[in-house]
C-alpha cells in the first residue's frame, strides 16, 4: 500500500478532523453525561411518561454524536494511507452526517405530538445518506492506493 505523501494541505486535513472528532466527542459526552444525571436524580418533567418520545431521541442524539466522533478520528488517521488527492468529498460528507444526524434527534425531540418527533426529525436520513456517501468515497480512496 502507498501511504499518501504528506503535504500541508493533507496534514491540515488530518488536523481538522482530529478538532472535529474530539471537539465533538466532548460534547456528547457532556450531553450523554447530563441526560444520566437527569436520570439519576429522578428528574420529573424528564422521566415523565409524556416525554418518552424525547428521551428516546435525545438519547439516539448521543449515541449517533458519539459514534461519528470517533469516526471523524478514524478518518484523520486513515487519510494518510488514502491514495491520490486528500478525501475532500469524505471530508464534507462526514462533517455533514455530523450535524445532521444528531442534529435530527435533538431537534426532532421539539415540536411532536404524543409518540411522534417533530418535524427535526427529517435531517436524520439526510444525515445518513451523507454519512453511506462519505464511507464509500473513503474506500474508493483505500482501495485505490
Amino acid at each position: 500500500m502507498n501511504p499518501m505523501t504528506s503535504t500541508p494541505e493533507i496534514a491540515a486535513l488530518q488536523r481538522r478532523h482530529l478538532r472535529i472528532g474530539w471537539g465533538s466527542l466532548l460534547l456528547f459526552v457532556v450531553l450523554g453525561g447530563v441526560l444520566e444525571a437527569m436520570h439519576g436524580f429522578k428528574v420529573d418533567w424528564y422521566l415523565s411518561v409524556g416525554n418518552e418520545t424525547q428521551r428516546l431521541l435525545w438519547r439516539l442524539a448521543h449515541a449517533h454524536g458519539t459514534f461519528l466522533s470517533l469516526v471523524h478520528i478514524g478518518l484523520a488517521v486513515s487519510i494518510a494511507h488514502m491514495a491520490g488527492s486528500p478525501p475532500r468529498l469524505a471530508s464534507a460528507c462526514l462533517t455533514s452526517a455530523l450535524v445532521a444526524l444528531p442534529g435530527g434527534f435533538l431537534l426532532g425531540a421539539f415540536g411532536g405530538h404524543g409518540g411522534d418527533p417533530g418535524l427535526g426529525i427529517l435531517l436524520v436520513p439526510a444525515g445518513l445518506i451523507l454519512l453511506v456517501v462519505a464511507i464509500i468515497a473513503v474506500l474508493r480512496s483505500l482501495r485505490s492506493a
